[in-house]
């Protein structure tokens, strides 16, 4: 057994938790922004392959304190680094400090890039390459006062780049985010999804992935532990077919937009996972949609106003208040927002009130009961 890191955004470490039990993982462990946990190897690469709301995995191969960069490059050139790379493979290093001592990360970066280097100049005469982008090797760095953690990066490229959306929205929600977003409401595919305001289809895609089982991997992405000296590709090869083979929706998953270029490019990344015939995509104004009752789900990222002024961005979201209000009663809507003001605008009482961030912003998740009268007639018909 192997101890793991999964990185995630904050908000998720519980649902990612739920994410590694379900693979199988032992040890699970909710943290800060991820969730520790032990498996095989073939668990790291399900990991890397299945979970929706991971950024990347971690196997840690040293823990030291140092406090002084002298130390740090003498603790870095102990580890023997052959045994995870060679002189042929590219590599990079990603560092993130919460430190007094070590107060920049790209000195701390340089510091462990020449260890390693200079570690197999002395053992081989040649020395590894840097390649910042497209590195074979990535190697994580987290230094906590003057603790560090030197960790091999499974992933590469950070999870959230599935590979099937080619085009983006410049508001454009991350796919990790998407999910999570999907996952934190309970639903599970049994329910009609709605997603109007779609941008570039995020979250109905997303969505659509959870209920019909694609996993995020399905793409053909690749990952760093394929360029790892003990890379078992047959394994890999079993883990793959050991999976569940994907199903059809059960329900609609529709995404909309009055945007008429947000549709085609919520079409074209459908096409990416070939979901383009059961995803229902559609020109759609949702202040002017026509009503539908009837219990289903409604997930919503509104603008947040950093285009319209203050006035008019108020009025919107009193709109889709008023729409929700009247139109979707029997539905739950979640609505996404890092505009507080704007929300309170809505005219609707929370049941849920969740914070998480997109990217630097921190957003207000929320979850409202839709219902036909009175907030009071509908609690007495609730008990």
């Amino acid at each position: 057994m192997q101890a793991f890191h999964a990185k995630t955004l904050k908000g998720f470490e519980h649902i990612l938790a739920g994410e590694l039990r379900e693979l199988g993982a032992s040890e699970v462990k909710p943290v800060n922004r991820g969730v520790n946990f032990s498996g095989s190897l073939s668990l790291l690469y399900k990991a890397n392959f299945c979970l929706r709301t991971a950024l990347r995995i971690l196997i840690p191969v040293a823990k030291f304190r140092v406090h002084n960069e002298d130390m740090l490059y003498k603790k870095i050139k102990a580890i023997d680094w052959s045994a995870y790379m060679s002189y042929k493979n590219s590599f990079a290093i990603d560092a993130v400090t919460f430190s007094k001592v070590f107060r920049n990360n790209h000195y701390v970066e340089l510091k462990v890039k020449d260890a390693i280097a200079d570690q197999f100049r002395e053992k081989t005469s040649l020395r590894p390459s840097v390649d910042l982008k497209h590195a074979d090797i990535r190697i994580n760095v987290h230094v906590q006062d003057t603790f560090f953690t030197i960790s091999l990066d499974s992933s590469g490229e950070s999870l959230h780049r599935r590979g099937y959306r080619k085009h983006a929205h410049e508001a454009s929600l991350s796919e990790v985010l998407a999910a999570g977003m999907v996952l934190l409401t309970g639903w599970k595919g049994e329910e009609p999804l709605y997603n109007p305001m779609c941008g570039s289809g995020t979250i109905a895609l997303e969505a659509a992935m959870i209920a019909s089982k694609l996993y995020p991997g399905i793409t053909g992405r690749t990952y760093s532990f394929q360029n790892w000296p003990d890379y078992d590709a047959l394994l890999f090869e079993r883990m793959l077919e050991s999976l569940p083979e994907p199903v059809d929706l059960k329900v609609p998953v529709i995404a909309s937009d009055a945007d008429p270029a947000a549709v085609r490019m919520s079409k074209n990344n459908a096409r990416g996972i070939e979901m383009e015939k059961q995803l229902i995509i559609r020109k759609e104004n949702f202040l002017q949609s026509e009503p539908s009752e009837g219990e289903g789900l409604v997930i919503m990222n509104p603008p947040y106003g950093e285009r319209l002024e203050t006035e008019n961005i108020n009025k919107l979201y009193g709109e889709i208040g008023s729409v929700l209000k009247h139109q979707y009663a029997g539905s739950t809507a979640w609505v996404f927002s890092a505009n507080r003001e704007a929300v309170n605008n809505l005219g609707l009482k929370p049941g849920k009130k969740l914070t998480l961030f997109n990217g630097p912003l921190e957003c207000s998740y929320l979850k409202y009961t839709m219902f036909s009268g009175t907030r009071k007639e509908f609690k007495d018909q609730s008990v």
